[in-house]
């Protein structure tokens, strides 16, 4: 049952097209949702998506978007988001990766009561683990060795699996898009926080996810140097720019072993320079100081 001031969730799902199987086990683990969700938007970025509402139970409407081209992650969320404000019902959004799977029943209802019990919540992140529980290093949003389900305020979330409240979207603006892919949340997790939006780390939020290397996609090293280097210009004050890269660029020289990928990586790094960062709008320094008090100064 939806209680009064519950929420209105809508989960949203931007699939590739080359994990049908997948997308159905994720569908089907919304359909068991305790609380079912108000709406379900699926985009196909650049391919055809079946008719999923005839082979599966959903609950909910059920909306499909076919995308002629493959927009990227951010792209096809701001699709879906477009989507979403046509019919106006929704207050809370969920994006889930296409080969994620909500292994418990009550996950939409947990968001809803976050959501309720703060109205300057405005992002919640969900712990990603794989079949054997285990959660990547690189998918806890804190520094160091922290413990995966230790949850908490924090100064970013995991693309994977997370609700947006759409208020704070309407607020600090979508996805950015020409990312395409890396970096992302970063650059909506600035502006969340610089706008006075709380982001929470809820480790009791699972969405389990095959356990992958980022570094799979062909474009990782170029599009993860090009975008960090977009993120800084567009949203840190100008004395933090060379700070942040500076850390950077040691940073990956000391992590990275693979020549090729340094050289994918330094081309990134220099078309980032080049190319158009898009609109700057850059932080206030209160915000360098809450980040930092949470744990992560923008600078690392």
């Amino acid at each position: 049952m939806r209680g009064i001031d519950t929420p209105r969730i809508a989960v949203a799902v931007v699939t590739m097209g080359n994990r049908p199987a997948e997308v159905d086990a994720l569908l089907e683990s919304v359909a068991k949702q305790d609380l079912p969700p108000t709406r379900i938007v699926i985009v196909g970025n650049g391919c055809p998506l079946p008719e999923f509402e005839q082979r599966l139970s959903l609950p909910g409407e059920v909306t499909t978007v076919e995308l002629d081209e493959n927009l990227g992650c951010p792209g096809g969320r701001n699709v879906a988001l477009e989507r979403l404000r046509e019919f106006g019902d929704v207050d809370v959004v969920v994006d889930l990766d296409d080969d994620g799977l909500l292994v418990d029943a009550d996950v939409l209802r947990r968001v809803g009561e976050l959501y309720a019990a703060d109205p300057r919540l405005g992002i919640v992140g969900f712990r990603i683990a794989d079949e054997t529980g285990e959660t990547q290093r690189r998918h806890v949003p804190r520094l160091g060795q922290s413990d995966p389900m230790r949850g908490g305020y924090v100064t970013g979330f995991l693309g994977g699996g997370h609700a947006l409240r759409m208020t704070m979207l309407d607020e600090i603006g979508d996805w950015p898009a020409q990312f395409f892919f890396a970096h992302e949340e970063t650059d909506l997790a600035w502006r969340a926080v610089d706008a006075g939006w709380r982001i929470l780390y809820a480790p009791e939020l699972l969405l389990q996810h095959p356990k992958t290397s980022p570094a799979r996609h062909a474009i990782y090293f170029r599009v993860t140097a090009r975008n960090r280097v977009w993120l800084v210009r567009r949203r840190l004050p100008l004395v933090l720019v060379p700070v942040h890269l500076g850390v950077w660029v040691l940073l990956t020289l000391a992590r990275t072993r693979s020549a090729r990928g340094l050289r994918a990586w330094f081309g990134g790094f220099l078309e980032g320079l080049r190319e158009p960062a898009g609109e700057r709008r850059a932080m206030r320094w209160r915000t360098v100081w809450r980040l930092t008090r949470l744990g992560r100064p923008p600078v690392i």
